[in-house]
């Protein structure tokens, strides 16, 4: 069964550009594209597809709305578009629901990586936009700090489920967490997805914001 997705960019060169390369692919299809914002809404609406590549500056309404929505009304995985690493909107996007977040110079096989990648349940971002990322949760940390704020998020979370986040937190795969703890992949995904529920985030991606945020790891720990 193919991937279903949806491109929605204003510059038609890039749109048309992603598409012939998804196209290409056995696997992935392109059910619509689109050129603003709004477009990309009614676009996931129509074709219900299973990922939605979207730029996140676009006209009549930009990539950030479009994503609360589609993620709000819909079980569609976003993928938002940029040609800036250091983008300011990373943190609302991420918080918008969306699963990845992808430059625009990315190559030919990362972009066909990444739409099935999310598409699978996953989440992904580019190199350069999470050490950025990191690296500003770290300086929110160290202001709570300061004003002695102290998060309890996590509380919620039994043990195992605390252990199950850090490990999402450094990149580990659902198999490589199952081996970690010496349990099944199905009990891994439990494990994912009652963290999830219970700290009220979209994917795996957020879970890793939430890790970072609380302090349950550091940039650099093993």
């Amino acid at each position: 069964m193919s991937i279903r997705v949806v491109v929605a960019d204003d510059q038609e060169l890039v749109r048309s550009g992603f598409s012939m390369i998804l196209e290409a692919q056995q696997d992935i299809e392109v059910v619509a594209e689109a050129g603003d914002g709004a477009e990309a809404v009614e676009a996931v609406r129509r074709h219900t597809p299973d990922v939605l590549l979207l730029d996140i500056r676009m006209p009549v309404m930009d990539g950030l709305e479009a994503a609360r929505r589609v993620c709000a009304q819909s079980s569609c995985k976003v993928v938002m578009l940029t040609t800036f690493d250091l983008d300011e909107y990373v943190y609302d996007a991420l918080y918008a629901g969306a699963s990845g977040f992808l430059l625009k110079d990315v190559r030919r096989d990362d972009l066909v990586h990444a739409v099935r990648v999310v598409a699978g349940g996953d989440s992904l971002l580019a190199p350069a936009i999470t050490r950025r990322l990191v690296a500003d949760i770290v300086r929110r940390r160290r202001e709570e700090a300061a004003t002695g704020a102290t998060p309890d998020r996590l509380d919620v979370l039994t043990a195992r489920e605390v252990e199950t986040l850090r490990m999402l937190a450094r990149g580990l795969s659902n198999a490589e967490i199952a081996t970690t703890l010496f349990v099944s992949e199905h009990t891994v995904k439990t494990h994912v997805s009652n963290v999830l529920s219970k700290l009220g985030l979209r994917d795996r991606v957020q879970a890793v914001i939430c890790a970072y945020e609380t302090g349950l790891v550091a940039p650099g720990s093993p």
